[in-house]
């Protein structure tokens, strides 16, 4: 890498190509510089490498906005360069509804503005032109109000670009300005109120954010307190400042007008608004849901825009280094803001953990990025991440249950990497919780998952400080063979059976063998009993075992498990086997499930058995196997799509080779030449032969591709028609167990509460003052217990109610999860389950996975 690349990637940085020095003049000048000497030799280079950097380091797009403005004062050509290229990136974003782009470009033309690169005029018509958009999106009659997050999104563009340059506007264009104002505020007073009982963090916060600010009404507070401030941002950097009397001088671009997609409705049933929706809420997704870990002492210094700007660095540093962790985090930890902001930042990578429907990235990117966090603030993270954790603790019984399984997942992850080193003793006193108790059941999974990431003397040893946790323990992972003495029946068939396969026999040989020593004598359930046992015994030494018997002797498997039934069966006895060992179960299971020897509706007709009914509130055993069988379903299906994808391109790519080769062939044919008076081929037979061959090499090419993609088309149709049936019988069932347990809806309609008793259910005694608190937007707080020092506790919900608050939370869990492929089936789902007897509180937790109303229930 150059010099100059490498000073402007690190303009704005602490580092040692600017010696280290935090003057943002200094690297500017330096910088600008050092580009300037070299912009005859690379001035297309230094084009494209401003732009990219102004992309994906938007933190730091001041001063990528002072260098184009500086360069523009002796060449106007490349000022003239930039500001078109923009325009065409913007205009392009926005047609293709790349979220990400129209908010970082249009931050770069306010800034570019603030240089004196791009006239005022030209940003409020950019702003008029997305404003004139949602309003148009939101009206019944001219766009369609089921888009409104579409909508919402331009207006959060248009606000958030503010804090760079509504200083300047309101210097330069003020009347536009107040215009531009004015047509937020009327489009916020005719707008719906955002409010999606899908994605809130926790349960009992449902109906608190009914009445309060949603995100974009909290933006617009935000910025009209900065209006009142004088425009006065904190955590901006104003570099143009210190060249104002250089950059005046320079040329100023208009800016060509561009164009939003127009949103038009093409359903007017009920169904069919909500699945817009629903879609467009996934094209123009919230892009944060702020979770207030702490108390507000710890932040209360930070205006409310700064903690707005500083949540968007952030956000965007976690785009940008997706894949870099240790670049992420160096950049997370030095942003150009003059005030400290640790606790913002774990509450804005907390935020993105917890996010729902689901995190922008991988859960282990943000656990990865936390641990480099740690290691780079030795002195001050890690405490705000054990705040954090002991907050979210408190409040655990309120968590969303998918929320609470990705905190056992990063936390126990978490502690793999810092020695499992906790202060256990805190929290031993959930020992004495009854088993079904939230925090309870928290400790024991993120146990059991610590003996899974190390061994279980280890996870005994971290818990030394707190003995009485250790009954919480997973027991020690082992087989479980059934037989184990020559008294237990059926011990000398699996001995017999153990033999052969160490003799080599074959899959023929065995069933041949199973066939007449086992089920003509024993009946075929003993028989998938014994041959199932060995077979897992032989394989229990290392996952790699256990692959090889199931692909050497999964046709016995298949031959004794040819209907739903024997499954199940084979499903029982797996879990029989690894019952001290749900990691293994899991495993084998899910193998079987890849190798076509148990279906996905045999694991959900496992996983609501009786004995696994008893559990779904006390384990995650079951739901861990039912998610593991939902996504192999929709890997399949999502596999089948991308290959079908690559066939239909395929196609095209060789009807097109047909053509081209067809037309070779013709004006080869067609040459001719005139020898003795006649004309004659003038080309070679050989070539002739050659360019034929050509052309039925490519035909054949467009034929097999066509197969290929018919088949694969074929194998979609039948995976979607699975999938159909997987979530029939998933509700189906959901809807039988729970129907039998449920409190009754009252004669009035009023539904029951099954949190009645949680005002007082958890007493708390403690020592130290920081609580937790969710922000609904407006800067309210719920402040819950507070965390931290040594508590007593109590639980008060009755086991039977907190069996439906957790079963009812897998059910919102699984229907947001996959609502994608749900929707294709809802009208047969509301025709064979959700009808008129369907509990109302079944209802209403599917349909608020769905992001569907829920008003009339």
């Amino acid at each position: 890498m150059s010099n100059w690349e490498t000073l402007l990637l690190r303009v704005g940085d602490k580092c040692p190509e600017y010696g280290g020095s935090v003057d943002y003049k200094e690297h500017i000048e330096t910088c600008y510089g050092v580009l300037w000497r070299e912009f005859d030799h690379s001035k297309y280079e230094i084009l494209e490498l401003l732009l990219q950097c102004a992309e994906q380091l938007p933190h730091k797009i001041p001063f990528y906005g002072v260098l184009v403005g500086l360069i523009n004062l002796e060449n106007e050509e490349f000022g003239k360069n930039v500001v078109d290229s923009v325009h065409s990136k913007l205009q392009d974003a926005l047609l293709s509804e790349n979220c990400n782009r129209i908010r970082i470009l249009m931050r770069f033309l306010t800034v570019l503005m603030c240089s004196k690169v791009i006239l005022p005029s030209s940003v409020i018509e950019v702003f008029e032109t997305l404003l004139s958009s949602a309003a148009t999106t939101i009206d019944d009659e001219a766009g369609n109000p089921s888009y409104q997050p579409c909508a919402d999104f331009y207006i959060t563009c248009i606000l958030s670009c503010l804090p760079w340059g509504g200083s300047e506007l309101m210097e330069q264009v003020p009347g536009e300005l107040d215009r531009v104002v004015l047509g937020v505020q009327s489009y916020l007073s005719i707008r719906r109120h955002s409010h999606d009982a899908s994605l809130i963090i926790f349960e009992t916060d449902e109906n608190k954010s009914l009445n309060e600010k949603d995100f974009v009404e909290d933006l617009w507070d935000r910025v009209q307190a900065l209006a009142t401030s004088g425009w006065k941002v904190d955590s901006v950097p104003r570099p143009h400042l210190s060249f104002e009397e250089q950059l005046v001088s320079g040329k100023s671009y208009s800016l060509s007008p561009v164009s939003c997609p127009k949103q038009t409705t093409s359903s007017h049933s009920t169904i069919g608004r909500e699945r817009e929706n629903y879609e467009a809420k996934l094209k123009y997704p919230q892009r944060l849901r702020r979770l207030h870990i702490f108390p507000p002492s710890k932040t209360e210094n930070i205006q409310p825009i700064d903690r707005f700007i500083v949540e968007e660095y952030l956000l965007d540093v976690l785009l940008f280094f997706n894949g870099c962790r240790k670049e992420c985090a160096s950049y997370m930890a030095s942003l150009p803001v003059p005030f400290r902001y640790e606790y913002l930042m774990a509450e804005t990578i907390f935020s993105q953990i917890l996010f729902l429907p689901q995190p922008p990235f991988k859960p282990i990117y943000y656990a990865l990025v936390i641990i480099d966090l740690c290691k780079a603030l030795p002195g001050a993270f890690p405490a705000v991440v054990a705040g954090a954790v002991r907050a979210l603790f408190d409040r655990i019984a309120d968590l969303d249950m998918d929320c609470r399984t990705r905190l056992i997942l990063w936390f126990s992850h978490h502690l793999s990497n810092f020695q499992y080193f906790w202060p256990w003793e805190e929290w031993a006193h959930v020992k004495d919780l009854p088993r079904w108790a939230p925090q309870r059941v928290f400790v024991q999974e993120v146990l059991e998952r610590e003996v899974r990431l190390s061994y279980w003397d280890k996870i005994k040893q971290s818990i030394e400080n707190a003995p009485a946790l250790e009954e919480l323990l997973p027991p020690k992972s082992g087989p479980s063979l059934k037989y184990n003495s020559e008294e237990d029946q059926g011990f000398m068939l699996s001995k017999e059976l153990r033999d052969m396969i160490r003799g080599r026999k074959t899959a023929r040989e065995i069933s041949s063998w199973m066939e007449e020593s086992i089920i003509q004598v024993h009946g075929t359930k003993f028989a998938l009993e014994v041959v199932i046992q060995t077979l897992l015994d032989i394989g229990s030494k290392s996952f790699t075992h256990l692959i090889t018997v199931l692909e050497r002797y999964g046709q016995v498997i298949a031959k004794l498990c040819a209907d739903q039934d024997m499954q199940v069966l084979l499903i029982d006895e797996v879990s029989s086997f690894w019952k001290n060992n749900t990691q293994m179960t899991a495993i084998a299971i899910d193998r079987m499930m890849g190798y076509r020897l148990i279906s996905n509706l045999a694991i959900v007709s496992w996983v609501f058995s009786n004995p696994n009914i008893e559990q779904f509130h006390i384990s995650d055993r079951p739901w861990e196997i039912l998610r593991n069988a939902i996504n192999k379903t929709y890997n399949r299906i999502a596999d089948l799509r991308k290959e079908i994808g690559t066939l239909e391109k395929g196609v095209s790519l060789a009807e097109d080779a047909v053509v081209k080769a067809t037309k070779d062939l013709e004006a080869a044919e067609a040459k001719l030449e005139v020898v003795d008076g006649q004309p004659v081929q003038a080309e070679k037979p050989v070539r002739l032969n050659r360019l034929k061959a050509y052309v039925a090499k490519a035909k054949d090419e467009v034929v097999s591709t066509r197969e290929s993609l018919e088949a694969k088309e074929a194998l979609l149709v039948r995976a979607l028609e699975e999938n159909k049936m997987l979530f029939i019988s998933l509700y189906k069932s959901f809807s039988d167990v729970l129907t039998e347990r449920l409190p009754p809806v009252s004669a009035d309609g009023v539904l029951p509460k099954l949190r009645a008793q949680d005002t007082d259910s958890m007493a708390l005694d403690l020592d130290e003052p920081s609580t937790m608190e969710v922000d609904h937007e407006n800067g309210e707080k719920d402040d819950s217990q507070k965390n931290g020092g040594k508590v007593t506790q109590r639980y008060n919900v009755r086991e039977q109610d907190q069996w439906c608050l957790c079963t009812l939370g897998y059910v919102k869990a699984f229907s947001r999860q996959y609502a994608t492929e749900i929707w294709p089936h809802i009208e047969t789902l509301e025709a064979e389950v959700f009808d008129g007897n369907t509990h109302l509180l079944l209802k209403k937790a599917a349909f608020a996975g769905l992001c569907r109303s829920t008003m009339e229930l």
